[in-house]
């Protein structure tokens, strides 16, 4: 990458989009966990993995239940969208060995949060888009974390999975230099400019969340790094990960336009029976923003108590 390049990538984006938050946030690495505060004795752990260019806050309305424990990540150069809380630096954390900002870094900071937080034996993982190759990730790095959790993959970045024709066509053209140029101008536009053909059909949720995608990273290297890592992921199509896999759901929406779906479905089949395929009647990327029927009960969980009994 030329010098000149990589100056513009590393030029600070402000943040723009903060939620208020009762609970605890840690920075772990460079990405942070949050652990919401709950209302009643925690019967259930639900740990969250945002996608690229969104944030935490994706789950917050999908899991309101006083008795589930929600810890939320913050992928690695992401701002960190809450208000209130002061960060302190997780006791647990360890050094992690891989490349900011990539896959693979993100599922250590999982792994680290999935061994020290959750309270419960109850615990569901929940990732949407490139969160959910992130989980895939984090299995594949410590398998036997993973023996009595509940998977969710939300629209899911998969192995062996590919972009959408229409999101390949807008990123084919655009080099590194001209990141910070396109990111202004998506900025500046409405975003009924293109959200309609990426986003579907859109809900005061979804409008609020979805409205400032490319202010969520710390700087544009991130998105640049993030997309590219993405798409080496999946063209690595590295299947072991599915092979850990004891417990889940993968769901597939009936139209997205961010990733190819007949590509999520292959690649999907090629999981354990243990693991439902939902192919929903979501009209976007966005499931669980189209609809919260598609997330599967809580009761569904594996105890980890007894299964180890």
């Amino acid at each position: 990458m030329k010098a000149v390049h990589a100056r513009k990538l590393l030029r600070p984006i402000d943040p723009a989009y903060t939620e208020m938050f009762s609970g605890k946030v840690y920075s772990v690495g460079k990405g942070a966990v949050s652990l919401r505060n709950h209302s009643a004795p925690a019967e259930n752990t639900v740990i969250g993995v945002h996608g690229f260019l969104e944030n935490h806050c994706y789950f917050t309305q999908t899991y309101q239940a006083p008795d589930t424990e929600l810890i939320l990540l913050t992928c690695s150069n992401y701002h960190i969208p809450v208000s209130g809380p002061t960060l302190e630096s997780a006791p647990w954390q360890t050094q992690i060995k891989y490349l900011e900002a990539t896959i693979e870094y993100d599922a250590a900071i999982l792994n680290q949060v999935l061994q020290n937080l959750p309270s419960t034996n109850r615990v569901r993982v929940h990732g949407h888009s490139r969160g959910g190759a992130v989980i895939l990730e984090a299995i594949k790095q410590w398998p036997e974390l993973y023996a009595n959790v509940d998977v969710v993959l939300e629209a899911p970045v998969l192995p062996q999975g590919k972009l959408h024709a229409l999101a390949r066509a807008l990123l084919d053209p655009v080099s590194h230099g001209m990141w910070p140029w396109v990111i202004r101008l998506v900025n500046s536009a409405p975003s009924t400019a293109y959200g309609q053909t990426f986003f579907g059909k859109m809900n005061p949720r979804k409008r609020v969340l979805l409205e400032r995608l490319f202010s969520s990273t710390r700087d544009h290297l991130t998105i640049v790094r993030n997309i590219e890592n993405i798409l080496a992921w999946m063209e690595k199509g590295d299947m072991a990960p599915y092979e850990h896999m004891r417990h889940g759901t993968i769901l597939i929406p009936k139209i997205d336009r961010i990733l190819d779906r007949e590509a999520m479905l292959q690649s999907a089949e090629r999981s354990p029976n243990a693991i439902r395929i939902i192919e929903t009647g979501a009209t976007s990327h966005f499931v669980t923003l189209d609809s919260q029927e598609w997330v599967p009960p809580l009761s569904l969980l594996p105890n980890a108590a007894a299964a180890g009994a």
